[in-house]
């Protein structure tokens, strides 16, 4: 099969959930004898096109800057420039048989799917999130401008893949009809095994972007009721964002220098999963999250997850399997939920995710639900449906 997928982003060259999905998947469809092609900005130096582990890259054009201003809000500037130039590169490769398209930043999907109307490619768009109304929360009123956007992307194909049963919910809300695939996020459970504890422990750790809907500030709050019956507590948060300063004064103004340490950015996925290894208990209040791989990463390390019980937190579909505790989004609840974990004479229960969860199980997904989305257009075209 002649694959291409399509992400603004590439991998190593930036290290993110999607970057890394598109990266693990491709280079072992590589692996099984497919042809696999990477579209996206050009983040490194040198040629265009290059082949890493039998996975072509290609960059398309230069990026441009990914945030601006304090808020640290996205721009559309780069999504645009991507698909102004993606056109013509993906269109002169030839004919794909699949074109997975990621939704998110919306743009590129239109030249994806036009390529793919020229070529008679089957289009997949995989959704990572579905905003719908939050548009009008984040943006105020332009932000209606962002759900005329996603209804036109989710009209350019029948294909969708959700990476969680949420973000699938949250499509079939938006008027997406079935069939909508389910192919999750996955781990390198071998890799991880591999990898040591940190030196710097912790009894709770937090991976986030530091942004609003990440919630941080009730994670500090619960670290300062804690503090009253634990008073060595010790918090670990990894991660920047447009609210670092002001989580750093709540941190002073609750007297939690001692308690709490923020590490910055930690560019390395290695040393993030050494300071999981080496903490008691992963805590993600995010009220948004399409999947949540921070989640399944903590599982992986042995180490257990609290939650927050919001519809809007794709983390809390990994509760079925246990493991992961949802509570309210309030201090109290998550003080309760760390104090209970800390001081529990029990070892953690966390699943085991071996030939589930692993990347090879993984891309087993992906490649049975294009196989399966081939053949329905198929179906379809000799009806002359499509």
């Amino acid at each position: 099969m002649n694959i291409a997928f399509v992400y603004d982003m590439v991998y190593p060259f930036r290290i993110g959930g999607v970057e890394k999905r598109i990266w693990e998947i491709s280079r072992r469809l590589s692996a099984r004898g497919h042809e696999v092609h990477v579209f996206g900005l050009k983040m490194w130096e040198g040629p265009p096109d290059i082949l890493q582990e039998g996975v072509h890259l290609h960059g398309v054009c230069r990026p441009l800057p990914f945030h601006t201003g304090r808020s640290g809000r996205r721009t559309i500037f780069p999504a645009l420039w991507l698909s102004l130039f993606l056109f013509l590169p993906l269109l002169r490769k030839g004919r794909f048989d699949v074109i997975d398209c990621q939704n998110f930043p919306y743009f590129p999907s239109f030249p994806a799917g036009l390529v793919a109307a020229l070529r008679h490619s089957l289009l997949i768009l995989t959704w990572h999130e579905v905003w719908g109304r939050y548009w009008l929360h984040y943006m105020g009123r332009t932000g209606l401008v962002g759900i005329f956007i996603e209804r036109l992307v989710k009209n350019l194909t029948r294909c969708h893949v959700a990476v969680s049963p949420t973000t699938k919910a949250m499509l079939l809300d938006l008027g997406v009809e079935e069939p909508v695939a389910v192919v999750p996020n996955g781990v390198d459970l071998e890799r991880i095994r591999k990898i040591p504890p940190s030196s710097e422990c912790s009894d709770v750790i937090c991976i986030a972007r530091l942004i609003p809907d990440k919630h941080v500030d009730v994670l500090i709050g619960a670290v300062a009721l804690l503090k009253v019956s634990i008073p060595e507590i010790r918090c670990t948060i990894v991660g920047r964002g447009p609210d670092e300063e002001r989580l750093k004064a709540q941190v002073s103004l609750s007297g939690l220098d001692k308690n709490v340490r923020f590490t910055g950015f930690v560019k390395d996925q290695d040393d993030i999963l050494a300071l999981l290894k080496a903490s008691r208990l992963c805590v993600l209040p995010s009220t948004r999250e399409g999947f949540g791989m921070v989640a399944l990463e903590a599982l992986a390390c042995g180490v257990p997850v609290v939650t927050a019980d919001h519809p809007g937190n794709a983390i809390r579909d990994l509760a079925a399997m246990g493991g992961v505790r949802a509570v309210p989004l309030t201090g109290e609840d998550f003080a309760g939920a760390i104090r209970e974990t800390l001081q529990s004479r029990s070892p953690p229960q966390v699943p085991d995710l071996e030939g589930a969860w692993d990347w090879d199980a993984v891309s087993g997904q992906w490649l049975g639900m294009a196989e399966e989305f081939l053949r329905i257009s198929r179906e379809h075209a000799a009806k002359g449906s499509l």
